[in-house]
């Protein structure tokens, strides 16, 4: 009889096989194996919020299969992740493979490994309920959130729309962020900067820092001050008058977790968190490296542990002295510890599971995505074990004689790169030239700059992921699909990889805060992950931490079915008067957003565009045909923004997308333009004009420049820095160089 391992994942299953001898047969799930109804609520809230489960139609046939190896095994591992949702994989397949207790085994590991596997085997332990049940209260808690909320907001709102207990929450930062946005006022501050040099020494950065000896602050120069300043330093003879130097230095960051793994990708390589999990998915399960068959790269990656097992500490010490020298080691390894909560579960950080397998020795294996990632990982969990970054930061005091004013400049050295010669960040340094008290300077230019400020940037992923994380919001497997969700529902569209709230979002959002605050508190959501943590420790009961919650949401829930009035929450009154049929007009509120609608509906059904502030918008004319009837199009807005819409309109109901020029060829047929598009889920794009000639498209803005080392196109990746769509080319730029949209 054959001994059969079970586990969630096709390309896990095949890894796992490789390790294995013929005595095993390695099959895999597909997934959850049974789940709540999606055609009703699936939660008996009468008998104690007891789940009913049912095998969805895609793993019957899975199911049957499973069933008729397990009968004929001799045992059955459940090999599925070790997290919650892993355990609760094999709880299900448990019960539904109905199993004697003898012919059960757990195993779990943290890297797919043939060490690790082996282990496993050799140690096998019961399934853990805690686990499940942390896993059963979350799955109920948002099917009751979201069934029995969404169609609240279906007969109060609009139909279609959706709520879910950490989605909304997500929601609630970028309205609230976007609000910040539209209240900020700019305040007017400016500086003075120039550059100077010693001799025939290269230039240095410089700018003004005091009067009469007092240090200035961030809003103490203004516009006269500036000029004066520029007008008394540029005759004047510069000396320097103080030179500190002292020495920093910088130890590593931790090893990767998920959370901080999706802020450094995203940052790095504008990848979303779908993608980067997706890509990471891949690693842990499994790549082919050709002869060896398949092999885990990395470690588990949903995890919110900083921990590093000692063998991986004791090769990585033997690995980089070997590569670099014993002076790169931190003696005796290093230890992070996470400061928070409880961790959800007991994992390592996110490492490669064999330090040798440096990124150019598997390149050839990976795709460039998967290179990249991986490369990322492995540098950062080595960098984590290697010894400080040192730098001498040096302030030097610069007086301008006989005037008022002080001028300094500040700049960096590389006194050792420590474990920077693996993971480099993009700290940039001023190079100063070797300088000594009395030393003189000339002055090579000196401006006065006019600034305002900012205000807060909108959330990228990378930046709601934090702000999630920060305020106890989610878990490491959740952060992604939250996100995945939001954009999906239209509530947030991505502009420029930013996160923004749509109309239809904020009017949801402000139901939630006014009539459902707990469901929208962040200190209410943060405290229910905590009670999910205490569950999946054995310190609390999922059943009681249910009740109390669902007992006053459903008392408010039906309190808000009698109170709560469509009309008043979609329909605002007006002064406009139709001028079809002379009766008032009113604001509503449609799928793409608030308009004009006569309030004799259904007998006129005159409508009409608003703007921002409300009032009727006339449709905006040109000059362009209706390829179909050949009547004037005119300007309409929609859900993604305007458009052309035909001004025969319902008898021809032609649209087309307004393109957004960003006077860039075109690098694939030197002949349209590359302009402005959204696909059909609302996320910007740039993409050639000629379509569906030339399919040419990018997801980042083009800047017009080309790379120096392929002579592709090069595109925005961040606030401060452009990259070429085809190799690893990037540099830095200034801000003020990259426009908006």
């Amino acid at each position: 009889m054959s001994k059969l391992v079970i586990v969630e994942s096709p390309t896990k299953a095949k890894t796992i096989k490789g390790f294995l001898g013929k005595e095993y047969k390695v099959e895999s799930s597909f997934g959850h194996v049974r789940d709540l109804p999606k055609s009703k609520l699936g939660v008996d809230v009468d008998d104690n919020f007891e789940p009913t489960y049912e095998v969805p139609a895609r793993a019957k046939k899975t199911v049957t299969k499973l069933k008729k190896l397990a009968k004929d095994a001799e045992v059955v591992y459940f090999a599925t992740d070790e997290d919650r949702e892993g355990e609760a994989i094999s709880w299900h397949l448990y019960n539904l493979l109905d199993l004697p207790a003898k012919k059960e085994r757990r195993i779990a590991f943290h890297e797919i490994t043939k060490q690790a596997i082996t282990n496993a085997l050799d140690n096998p332990r019961k399934l853990d309920n805690n686990l499940v049940d942390a896993q059963q209260a979350r799955r109920v808690l948002d099917r009751l959130v979201g069934y029995k909320l969404s169609p609240l907001l279906w007969k109060k709102i609009a139909r279609g729309l959706s709520a879910g207990r950490v989605q909304s929450v997500a929601v609630r930062l970028i309205v609230e962020r976007e609000e910040e946005i539209r209240a900020f006022k700019p305040e007017e501050y400016w500086t003075v900067e120039g550059e100077a040099q010693k001799g025939d020494a290269e230039a240095f950065e410089l700018s003004l820092h005091k009067e009469n000896n007092k240090p200035l602050g961030k809003f103490d120069i203004d516009e006269s001050k500036a000029k004066q300043a520029v007008k008394d330093i540029e005759p004047a003879t510069l000396l320097v008058s103080n030179i500190k130097a002292r020495e920093n230095k910088k130890t590593p960051l931790p090893p990767f977790m998920t959370s901080t793994l999706q802020q450094d990708a995203h940052r790095r390589f504008g990848y979303s968190a779908k993608q980067i999990m997706m890509l990471a998915q891949q690693l842990y399960e499994g790549i082919k490296l050709g002869d060896k068959g398949n092999h885990g790269l990395i470690t588990y990656m949903r995890t919110d542990s900083l921990n590093l097992s000692q063998d991986f500490v004791d090769n990585t010490i033997t690995y980089v002295t070997d590569k670099f020298g014993k002076e790169y080691i931190n003696e005796g390894g290093r230890v992070f510890k996470k400061k928070s909560k409880l961790s959800q579960e007991a994992h390592e950080a996110i490492r490669p599971t064999d330090v040798t397998n440096d990124p150019e020795s598997v390149k050839e294996f990976l795709d460039s995505k998967q290179f990249k990632l991986y490369s990322l990982i492995w540098q950062r969990a080595v960098a984590s074990q290697m010894s400080e970054y040192i730098t001498e930061t040096t302030s030097v005091g610069i007086e301008a004689k006989d005037t008022n004013w002080l001028l300094k400049a500040v700049g960096s050295v590389i006194k050792f790169d420590g474990w920077h010669k693996v993971y480099k960040t993009n700290a940039q340094e001023n190079e100063l030239p070797e300088l000594k008290e009395g030393d003189e300077l000339n002055l090579k230019k000196l401006e006065s700059l006019q600034h305002f400020t900012k205000p807060p940037a909108r959330y990228s992923e990378a930046g709601l992921v934090k702000a999630m994380e920060s305020l106890g919001i989610g878990r490491p497997s959740t952060y992604a699909p939250t996100i995945a969700t939001v954009v999906d529902r239209q509530y947030v569209t991505k502009e420029e990889k930013r996160l923004a709230p749509t109309e239809m979002g904020e009017i949801v959002n402000k139901l939630l805060v006014e009539h459902f605050h707990d469901i929208v508190s962040y200190n209410f959501t943060a405290q229910m992950e905590d009670d999910l943590d205490s569950i999946a420790h054995g310190k609390k009961e999922w059943r009681p931490v249910i009740s109390e919650f669902y007992k006053p949401f459903a008392k408010n829930l039906e309190k808000k079915e009698k109170e709560l009035d469509k009309k008043k929450l979609t329909e605002e009154k007006t002064d406009e008067v139709c001028e079809k049929c002379s009766n008032p007009m009113i604001i509503k509120l449609g799928r793409f957003g608030k308009f004009l609608a006569c309030t004799n509906y259904p007998d006129c059904k005159n409508t009409k565009p608003i703007n921002s502030d409300g009032e009727p918008e006339e449709p905006e004319t040109t000059d362009e045909k209706c390829p179909n009837c050949e009547k004037p199009m005119i300007v309409k807005t929609g859900r993604f923004g305007k458009f052309l819409a035909c001004g025969d309109y319902p008898k021809c109901k032609t649209t087309k997308n307004i393109d957004k020029g960003t006077g860039v060829k075109c690098p694939k047929c030197s002949e349209g333009e590359m302009v402005v598009k959204r696909s059909k889920r609302g996320r910007m794009f740039y993409g050639c004009n000629k379509y569906p000639d030339c399919e040419h498209l990018t997801w980042s803005k083009p800047t017009g420049e080309y790379c120096p080392d392929c002579k592709q196109l090069l595109v925005q990746a961040n606030k401060t820095t452009v990259k070429c769509e085809s190799c690893d080319f990037s540099k830095k730029v200034d801000p003020a160089d990259l426009t908006e949209d």
